[in-house]
């Protein structure tokens, strides 16, 4: 199996950074990881809403670039489907039974993902329905990807 965390903008932030790297080093043990990240669209704050359209789409069509077709898409998205640690470790499970060894979570960037990367996702998935800055996020899906394998594999994990 393959994991696959395609995000807008360039990753700053050393804590994030070092987060980030150790649960990847941790995920090694159970499944390979890809994190891709593609450029981010200027996007001043006092932008019209025909404006913050196109930057949608053209960061879309860069994340869409790096889909393969075989990929099964998991959307990151305010209106997704949330979910409880166990149940995201029991859709994970049932993608692998059900033969998907390509996973690809996509992070949109601050105005958020094109109806284009909607339109593809196999599955809406959302953390909260408070805006979490999309850097962090990186970070916490990494960590949730990781418990989600220890919970997979019945071994302990704190709660």
């Amino acid at each position: 199996m393959k994991i696959t965390i395609i995000s807008v903008g360039k990753l700053k932030e050393k804590y994030l950074k070092q987060g980030i790297a150790e649960y990847v080093k941790r995920l090694g043990a159970y499944t390979n990881m890809e994190l891709i990240e593609v450029a981010d669209e200027k996007a001043p704050e006092n932008m019209s809403e025909a404006d913050q359209e196109e930057v949608k789409n053209k960061e879309g069509k860069k994340i869409l670039s790096k889909i393969s077709p075989d990929s099964y898409i998991i959307s990151l998205e305010i209106m997704g489907q949330m979910v409880t640690s166990e149940k995201f470790a029991e859709k994970i499970d049932q993608l692998m039974i059900h033969g998907k060894s390509k996973i690809v979570f996509v992070i949109g960037g601050s105005l958020g993902l094109s109806d284009e990367v909607k339109e593809r996702s196999d599955y809406a998935l959302s953390f909260s329905k408070m805006t979490l800055p999309h850097q962090l996020m990186r970070l916490v899906l990494v960590e949730q990807v990781y418990r989600a394998f220890r919970i997979m594999r019945g071994e302990p994990y704190h709660k």
